[in-house]
């Protein structure tokens, strides 16, 4: 029998799968689940693969009992490390939809309209970002590939205008995530770190001071909206005004960060991101969607099509149909219509709710730091910006801070790993969850006793 064929079967196994899907949005509360070895795992699934199969319900067996078990749910109240994730139940739920209705999303005749509800949410994302009427991009996986795309974009905007020299140069403070280095790597360019002051912050004076030594080298300038260690945001407007004088690409990644505009107490801190000629916000950290979705957005979206558009003869029927394919704005061909989860959940819900969330989670963190700033064993190691709070436990060294996470881990209670802040070991929370409670921060400090 055919494996597409739908058999009773096929059938009972629908509702079980529908059964443990339910099952799961709806658990309260969630568990934190635990990391198994590799030899753990073998010992308990057992051969998976196999030449005929083992049937759908043992597969679906294995993964509720076993595989689902021994990962780290993000989605827990007290998974307060690196970014974590908190989506909506109706992003998950349509989650399901996406899959089950096959919709290519790269061309504009195969996924009409599932781009243009894609495109509704970046609209959204962009008048947020103070872009102009213009603008516009496409959901990527995340940001690595958000941030490796923009910068392929601006060396193709440096090289119609200028000579290439031998290496191009892209600027970035020492806070900037790793994904931009990676990035570079890819396109054998060079990232030079730019001087930061005192506050950990990249200034407008201090990029101008690097474009001048490096002159035409440099393709971009790529600034941060919400470091992923410390929630920094660097000096977009003083940044933003140089990169318009030189006619020098400007970036922002707010992967993380960028998600606080929709907080009203926290917008006025983005002034000058209406400068940016690109942008990155990954909805699956702090706008309630599921993995993996990234809004890469441009001022000007011919820009980056110009780089990213691929030519070939079975996909000129493409360019007959429709002015917006996504596959022109990034590094890739085929794509999931990953933006459609965010899209559901914000026409379900309003936008006026995405913002009381995000101030939940921001007023959180205020209140963290104050507990911290009362408890007699810790320490603030700087002051909280956007949802981040850095701080120390006074007297441990760096394997005390990863005895107690690998402990507060598998006893499920939470999971906070050590960071690092100015060469010292750091404890770090950051909060995106808005059903994260100060009664949460509160069992965490007390365990730091």
């Amino acid at each position: 029998m055919s494996m597409h064929e739908h058999t009773d079967e096929m059938a009972e196994l629908a509702e079980k799968i529908f059964a443990f899907a339910r099952h799961r949005i709806a658990l309260d509360p969630i568990p934190l689940g635990t990391a198994r070895t590799e030899e753990e795992l073998a010992a308990l699934c057992g051969p998976t693969i196999t030449a005929e199969g083992i049937g759908g319900e043992a597969a679906l067996r294995c993964f509720v009992d076993v595989l689902n078990e021994s990962s780290l749910s993000v989605d827990f109240p007290r998974y307060l490390a690196f970014v974590p994730a908190a989506p909506t139940e109706s992003s998950v739920l349509f989650d399901l939809v996406v899959g089950a209705c096959s919709i290519f999303g790269g061309s504009w005749i195969e996924g009409a309209g599932a781009v243009h509800a894609e495109n509704e949410a970046l609209r959204w994302l962009a008048d947020l970002a103070g872009l102009p009427e213009g603008a516009g991009g496409v959901f990527v996986p995340g940001g690595t590939v958000g941030n490796l795309s923009a910068l392929v974009a601006a060396r193709g905007h440096a090289a119609r205008r200028r000579d290439r020299p031998d290496r191009w140069a892209f600027l970035a403070s020492s806070q900037s995530h790793s994904s931009v280095k990676a990035g570079t790597d890819v396109m054998d360019a060079d990232i030079v770190p730019v001087p930061v002051g005192d506050d950990l912050r990249m200034t407008g004076e201090a990029v101008e001071a690097v474009l001048d030594e490096l002159g035409d080298a440099v393709a971009g300038v790529v600034a941060t909206s919400g470091t992923t260690n410390l929630g920094l945001i660097d000096d977009l407007r003083g940044i933003g005004t140089v990169c318009r004088e030189r006619d020098v690409w400007f970036h922002v990644d707010g992967a993380y960060g960028g998600a606080a505009l929709v907080a009203p107490s926290a917008r006025h801190l983005f002034d000058g991101l209406e400068l940016a000629d690109s942008f990155i916000i990954d909805p699956h950290k702090w706008l309630f969607a599921p993995f993996d979705c990234c809004a890469l957005l441009y001022r000007d979206p011919t820009q980056a099509s110009a780089v990213h558009a691929q030519h070939a003869g079975y996909l000129q029927f493409l360019r007959q149909w429709g002015d917006w394919n996504p596959s022109d704005y990034a590094i890739h061909l085929t794509r999931r219509a990953r933006g459609l989860p965010f899209w559901f959940s914000l026409a379900a819900h309003g936008t006026d709710r995405y913002g009381a969330a995000v101030q939940t989670t921001l007023d959180l963190a205020a209140a963290a730091a104050d507990l911290i700033r009362g408890a007699e064993h810790l320490e603030l190691a700087h002051e909280p910006s956007l949802s981040v709070v850095v701080f120390r436990r006074l007297g441990w060294d760096a394997d005390q801070y990863t005895d107690w996470s690998v402990r507060m881990m598998r006893s499920g209670e939470a999971f906070v790993v050590p960071s690092r802040y100015l060469g010292e070991p750091v404890l770090r929370f950051c909060f995106v969850n808005p059903q994260t409670t100060v009664a949460d921060v509160e069992l965490i400090i007390d365990a730091l006793r």
